[in-house]
């Protein structure tokens, strides 16, 4: 999806691991777009993985890489903070909140009642032109894998996912799974390596399918099952000793996802 940072008139970036897109009327733009931009540019870096766990991030560096004030940028973080993505210690640094089995386990609850809930409100909403973008957006997931573009991946999957959401125009529903997103995004960039390695049906696919045929209960099911092979890949990279115990709540509260016969992707 697009971070919504494109400009008619826009320069390049780079420094510290954010890439962004900025205005060369930067300098008159109000603080209150700035602090938009800094924010959107963040929440997108989280999604797709590009801000990684166990890692502090220096504020200023970030403001330099967006070509944004200190401000505008400590505004941004707050928001982020205040929606449990980003941690602000006591020396000013940021850095990703750690990833305790307990909020795994509260997250991925989270994602198994909205997400299913989202697309079976989506799915009399999704018109040809909707379900072309659907399937270009996995397709770009599959051709990225194959390339080993670990970012396009990452944000193709998350198109794919809210294409469907948003389509249900489930504006409060899609806002609650775009924080729950962005607290798992720094920690799937590990799945990304694990998927080759897993034996998995493509759940997108019969996601596709239930779709074109208005089948609302294997849309639902085939929403929980992507969402639970992420999850398994996930706690795997993640944890040790207790993630049997972990992963088997999900298996049951998603059981019915298991049986549809079908597997997929990195959620």
């Amino acid at each position: 999806m697009s971070d919504r940072l494109n400009t008619p008139s826009e320069r390049s970036v780079k420094n510290s691991g954010l890439t962004v897109r900025v205005s060369r009327t930067d300098d008159q733009a109000p603080a209150e777009t700035m602090q938009d931009r800094a924010y959107q540019t963040l929440r997108h870096a989280l999604i797709v993985g590009k801000l990684p766990p166990g890692k502090g991030i220096s504020l200023r560096a970030m403001a330099e890489d967006l070509g944004v004030g200190v401000m505008p940028m400590r505004a941004a973080i707050a928001r982020l903070s205040a929606e449990n993505a980003l941690a602000v210690h006591d020396n000013r640094r940021v850095s990703i909140p750690e990833m305790t089995m307990d909020r795994f386990d509260q997250l991925m609850q989270a994602r198994l009642l909205l997400e299913p809930a989202c697309a079976m409100r989506a799915i009399g909403a999704i018109d040809t032109a909707a379900l072309a973008r659907i399937r270009a957006h996995d397709d770009q997931m599959n051709a990225s894998y194959q390339s080993g573009d670990a970012e396009l991946y990452m944000a193709a999957n998350y198109a794919f996912h809210f294409e469907i959401y948003r389509a249900g125009q489930s504006e409060v529903l899609t806002r609650l799974l775009e924080s729950i997103w962005m607290q798992f995004g720094p920690f799937m960039r590990k799945v990304y390596g694990l998927v080759g390695t897993a034996r998995l049906t493509d759940k997108h696919e019969i996601a596709i399918n239930a779709i074109e045929r208005r089948d609302v209960t294997r849309l639902k099911l085939a929403i929980e099952a992507d969402i639970l092979d992420g999850m398994d890949l996930l706690g795997k990279s993640i944890f040790t000793d207790a993630n049997d115990s972990l992963l088997s709540k999900g298996r049951s509260a998603g059981r019915s996802g298991r049986k549809s016969g079908t597997s997929g992707d990195a959620a």
